[in-house]
C-alpha cells in the first residue's frame, strides 16, 4: 500500500473540548458549544480549500443524551441554529450534507431540517459533510448484524455470504469510504465510540487544541502529518 495519496479523501474528526475552553474562561458550557461552530466553517473551507471528498464530523454522541438536560437543550438549539444558517452556505459552497446516528431520537424540527437541507444539496459535489448526530459505533454495529442476522433467518443470505464489503454495506456510513485520517481535538487519547469499524485504518493525530481554537491552520498542519505517515495496512 505504501505512502498515502497527498490528500485524504476522507477526514474525520472528534470534536473534543468546548466545555473545558468554556471553563477556562469562566463560561457557561453552551458558549463553548457555540463558539465551536466558528470552527466547524473554518474546517468546512479548509476540506473545500483542499481538496477533501468528505467531512465526518462528531457533533452529538448516543451518551450525549445522558447529559444534563439543559444542556442537551442547548446543544439541540445549536444544532438548529447551524443548519438554518448555514443552509444557504452549503448551498453555495456546493456542499452536500448527510447525517448518521439515531436520528430518529431527535426533535421532529430538527429532522424536518435535515431532511429538507440533504434533499436539497443532494448532488453538490466541492464536499460531502457527514454529521453524527445522536450516533455510537457499538449502536450501528449492532444494527447492523442485527439487520444481517434477520436477512439470514428469512433465508435471504447464508451466513457464510457474510463478510466485510456485506457488513460494511449495512452501517450507516454505506457508500461513503472510509476515513483516511481521524483527527481528535482537546487532547484526549481516545476514539469514544466514534466510527469503530470504519476507521480500522485510518491515521490518528491528536490535537492539544480545544475545538473552539482549532483553525483552519490546524486542519493543514494535521494533513501534513497524514502525507508524512508510511500506511502499511498490517503489511511491513
Amino acid at each position: 500500500m505504501g505512502s498515502p495519496p497527498e490528500i485524504p479523501r476522507h477526514i474525520a474528526v472528534i470534536m473534543d473540548g468546548n466545555g473545558r475552553w468554556a471553563k477556562e474562561r469562566g463560561l457557561p458550557r453552551r458558549d463553548g458549544h457555540r463558539a465551536g461552530a466558528e470552527s466547524v466553517r473554518e474546517v468546512m473551507e479548509a476540506c473545500i480549500e483542499l481538496g477533501v471528498e468528505y467531512l465526518t464530523l462528531y457533533a452529538f454522541s448516543s451518551e450525549n443524551w445522558s447529559r444534563p438536560a439543559s444542556e442537551v437543550e442547548a446543544l439541540m438549539g445549536l444544532l438548529d441554529r447551524f443548519l438554518d444558517e448555514k443552509a444557504k452556505d452549503l448551498d453555495k459552497q456546493n456542499v452536500r450534507l448527510l447525517a448518521i446516528g439515531q436520528i430518529d431520537r431527535l426533535p421532529q424540527k430538527t429532522r424536518d431540517k435535515l431532511a429538507r437541507i440533504t434533499a436539497h444539496t443532494a448532488n453538490h459535489t466541492a464536499l460531502t459533510l457527514v454529521l453524527a448526530l445522536s450516533y455510537g459505533a457499538r449502536e450501528e454495529i449492532v444494527a447492523a448484524a442485527r439487520s444481517l442476522a434477520e436477512e439470514a433467518i428469512a433465508g435471504k443470505i447464508s451466513p457464510a455470504e457474510i463478510d466485510n464489503e456485506r457488513f460494511a454495506s449495512h452501517l450507516q456510513t454505506a457508500g461513503i469510504p472510509d476515513p483516511d485520517l481521524l483527527v481528535r481535538t482537546s487532547g484526549e487519547m481516545r476514539v469514544s465510540n466514534f466510527l469503530l469499524w470504519q476507521i480500522s485504518y485510518a491515521e490518528i493525530v491528536i490535537v492539544k487544541k480545544f475545538w473552539p481554537d482549532f483553525r483552519q491552520t490546524d486542519l493543514f498542519e494535521t494533513v501534513e502529518e497524514y502525507k508524512r505517515r508510511h500506511r502499511r495496512f498490517g503489511a511491513l
